[in-house]
Order: C-alpha cells, then structure tokens, then sequence
C-alpha cells in the first residue's frame, strides 16, 4: 500500500484537564505489564517475561470509557480524510494508557495483524482487522526525556534503505498522531522521568 501521508497529527488537540483526567482516572486502577501478540501474563515463564522485556517494557491500563472515544474519534475521522486515507472503520478497541518509566520503551512493531480477530464472542472485534492507530500525548514534554515516537516508512522491508523519522509533531502536551496500522514504529527509551501516553486503534473489515 503506498502512503502519501504515513501519519496525521494533531498539535495540542486535547486540553491538560482532559490529559489530567486520563491520568488521575488510569492511576486509580491496578495497572498490569504490557505484552505483545495474544500473550497472557499469567501463562508466562520468567525465561518469557525477561524475552518479552526485550521488545516491550511498560506498564499498561485498559480504559473503555465512551467520554474518551467521544473526545478522540472526531480526530481519527478527520486524519482518515485529510490525509487522503479513506480506511473504512466502525469500531474501536478500548484505549490503552500506557506508562513508561526510566529505561522503558517499545521496540519496532505495527499494530495490525496478518488475519482478522477471530472472537466470535465479541462481534464488535470479530472479522476485523486494525486499520487506524491513535497515539495521544498525555506528559508534559518537561516532565520527561528520551520516549520519542519513531516510524520507519520502509515498513522494515530489508530490501530498501532505513527511512526513520521522529516524530516530534506530538511533543506538545494533548497532541495525537493518527497512522495507519501497518506503519512500523516503536517508543525510543526513556531518559528521564516518565512518559504518558493513550493508544486506541480503530477496526474495520479487512482491506481488499
């Protein structure tokens, strides 16, 4: 798929009452360790949470509140179209808050998957796959270093030369960045401080 835009971003888009109010309500629930693919924690070795901590090391809640999604979609549709984009999507997964404290971070990944969600159980996922990934910035940029947002628009094909951007569009506090799913990325270490952030990602039917 060949991208005019490889993402969209929103400077300062949410207010720091509303970023305020992600994080006080997120830090009032148990938070858990952040895994990759369909990992479950209480199923993992010690030898596989030391290999996990080697692409992933975070801390993690899951938030399905509709005063959140209700404040973020109108961003995610308007980047759909400016962007030139047009992703077929009706549903989004719950958001996940993510902390990421001294020496943390997530190594190169996309969000979406070779096969659609096979979760009869749940028809608002099943079928579908993600097509629009959201990254909110929650921190103050003072209250951190390190954490950079990089893409790699090569998409971590070998066979073309490494294309990495930073992605400091979204260092401001309640800027979000809308991106394709498929769009290689990671979370550079953090330095100093911990970095804040919301992720939703957006399904549709699989493209054709």
């Amino acid at each position: 798929m060949n991208l005019k835009h490889h993402y969209w971003y929103f400077i300062s888009a949410l207010s720091p009452k509303f970023c305020d109010e992600i994080i006080k309500y997120a830090q009032s629930i148990n938070d858990q360790m952040a895994l990759t693919g369909n990992a479950k924690e209480k199923n993992l070795s010690k030898k596989d949470i030391h290999d996990l901590k080697k692409k992933r090391d975070s801390n993690i809640v899951w938030l399905n509140e509709r005063w959140i999604h209700k404040e973020i979609q109108p961003f995610v549709h308007r980047a759909n179209a400016n962007a030139g984009w047009n992703f077929e999507w009706d549903y989004s997964e719950a958001c996940q808050f993510t902390k990421y404290n001294k020496g943390q971070y997530y190594d190169w990944h996309c969000d979406s998957w070779e096969s659609p969600y096979n979760r009869p159980d749940d028809m608002g996922l099943h079928g579908k796959t993600r097509k629009l990934s959201v990254t909110c910035s929650l921190s103050d940029p003072k209250d951190y270093k390190g954490g950079e947002l990089e893409f790699d628009f090569r998409n971590m094909d070998p066979d073309k030369k490494r294309n990495v951007h930073k992605c400091n569009e979204i260092l401001p506090r309640g800027s979000i960045v809308v991106f394709p799913s498929h769009v290689w990325h990671r979370v550079c270490p953090v330095k100093k401080g911990s970095r804040y952030s919301l992720v939703i990602w957006n399904l549709g039917q699989p493209f054709k």
